[in-house]
């Protein structure tokens, strides 16, 4: 493991020798061996490795008193921190299944997630269940925990391929579905991101995404494998973040596209690099090439791994930071333990330069989309290209994107299947259109989506936000130079701001409607 810490090292031996493959033994192995380590540094509370394990198990033990057998779905709907790391570890340790629910989404969404997932509890606060629907409409028993239970962990047995956790999709487009990882899913998905990262246990990781979101809930996990910190920074607001960055001495940044944007656009971000800063990740869509070269400019003393993520597959790609610069566009190769396939249309693997979806096996390969079958055969299936030797029972998972390799064997991310732009007789992607848009200098955020036109099949749509001092006629002069007459857009609207998803990520459809967040 290419990793230097010793604290990590020994936690890798105490979970070689513990009998389960319970994920909850990272937490009781990050106690044994750095006890008084912080686990959690959120404001001015700090939660030491001890605490937040002795509070899990304590979780854990009020979980089977009150009735939760092997296999019971329980959600966890409370604000980000220690509290909702303990009842995760909590519920993981009973032997129960984990349904973190993000404390943004609607009712609505709430009561989708409890229904479909069969959750038997619900672990919250009265803060947050203030507007959902009281439990014999959820169909569930909450719980509010009292703060002054604690027990030493101890995880009941379970093996790799048992159930921990389900995770909903942002749902933007509808209802989300819910999709079912195993203990040995978020093993595989840890011990490979700590590899290639090179945590350590003196770093400190930035968690501004939340758990219900695969992405954010990695950050924990990969904190309590190395006994790192986890600096919890709730604020949306780019200049609380940077300041919180920079006197926590925050040394790992991960977030997504629409956050490094607002970043870039902060000047406390980019007059003065972090100090303690040495990675920055990003996931969860594309980084514009324009903004990619800002950002190294920006935080010259951190590598910058641009990263490819499925839910469905939990990790996939990473690119390495040497090649940064040279391929801003590119998301790299498979990650450590892991392979992914390029296949083209003729269902053959696909040469370097032709476009071919990429299709993700390894041990990260989630189980499948709870309780639908339907969608699960529709995505998940054997290995095409099954090598000799390979499980007749290996299960891929097809991930719907659009992806072409170079020479190299790096990936270009080339658009979602579904989202590809037909039009004028041409297929587009929404990427080539936001890359020139932020290349004119005059936008800070953007979302190209495509509207039906009678004549052309589709017309591509651009919103738009401007840089302070951005001019929307120059936007235009620029497009219009540096785009083909097919890619331009019909229409470019400027908007204050960019409507997203729970998971920060980008919303094409609530922003074409209009609206600042989901419904």
């Amino acid at each position: 493991m290419a990793q230097s810490d010793a604290g990590a090292e020994t936690i890798g031996t105490e979970m070689r020798r513990a009998t389960s493959a319970n994920v909850a033994e990272l937490l009781r192995s990050a106690a044994a061996v750095s006890p008084n380590a912080p686990a959690i540094d959120d404001a001015s509370v700090v939660t030491d490795y001890l605490t937040l394990s002795a509070r899990a198990g304590g979780i854990a033990e009020y979980l089977v008193r009150n009735g939760l057998a092997r296999g019971d779905r329980v959600a966890i709907m409370i604000h980000r921190g220690a509290e909702a790391a303990a009842a995760f570890f909590g519920v993981l340790a009973a032997g129960g299944i984990a349904v973190n629910v993000n404390e943004t989404l609607r009712s609505r969404q709430v009561r989708h997630i409890i229904r479909h997932s069969g959750a038997r509890f619900l672990i919250s606060t009265d803060e947050l269940r203030r507007g959902l629907p009281v439990d014999d409409e959820l169909g569930v028993g909450t719980l509010e925990i009292s703060a002054e239970i604690h027990a030493a962990m101890s995880p009941v047995r379970v093996v790799r391929d048992d159930v921990a956790l389900i995770i909903y999709t942002s749902g933007s487009t509808g209802l989300p579905k819910g999709v079912t990882l195993s203990h040995g899913n978020l093993r595989a998905g840890v011990d490979s991101v700590v590899e290639y990262l090179e945590l350590e246990g003196t770093d400190r990781i930035a968690s501004l995404l939340p758990f219900s979101f695969d992405y954010g809930l990695n950050q924990l996990l990969c904190a309590v494998f190395c006994t790192a910190t986890l600096v919890v920074e709730r604020s949306p607001i780019p200049i609380r973040i940077v300041h919180t960055l920079r006197a926590k001495r925050v040394t790992v940044l991960p977030a997504v596209p629409p956050l490094w944007l607002q970043l870039l656009a902060s000047p406390a971000f980019r007059a003065e690099p972090l100090p303690d800063l040495r990675i920055m990740t990003n996931t969860g869509g594309r980084v514009p090439r324009s903004a990619v070269t800002e950002l190294l400019a920006s935080q010259p003393d951190a590598r910058l791994f641009l990263m490819y993520g499925l839910t469905e597959a939990f990790r996939s790609t990473y690119l390495d930071p040497s090649r940064a610069a040279a391929k801003p566009g590119s998301i790299g190769q498979a990650i450590p333990g892991a392979e992914v396939i390029v296949l083209g249309e003729d269902g053959a693997e696909a040469a370097p330069g032709e476009v071919g979806e990429l299709v993700h096996r390894g041990p990260t390969v989630a189980l499948g989309y709870w309780d639908d079958a339907e969608a699960t055969r529709l995505r998940y299936g054997p290995n095409p290209l099954r090598p000799t030797g390979a499980p007749p029972t290996e299960q891929v998972v097809h991930s719907g994107d659009l992806v072409y390799r170079d020479e190299d064997g790096d990936l270009f991310f080339v658009g979602r299947r579904d989202k590809m732009i037909k039009t004028l007789g041409y297929r587009v992607s929404p990427d080539e259109v936001v890359d020139v848009l932020h290349a004119s200098g005059e936008v800070q955020d953007s979302v190209v989506t495509a509207e039906p036109d009678t004549t052309a099949g589709s017309r591509i749509v651009a919103y738009v936000v401007l840089v302070d001092g951005g001019d929307l006629d120059r936007l235009w002069a620029y497009v219009g130079r540096e785009l083909p007459h097919y890619l331009q857009p019909a229409r470019i609207e400027v908007r204050s701001e960019l409507a997203r998803t729970s998971s920060g990520k980008h919303d094409a459809s609530a922003t074409a409607r209009g609206q600042d967040d989901l419904d």
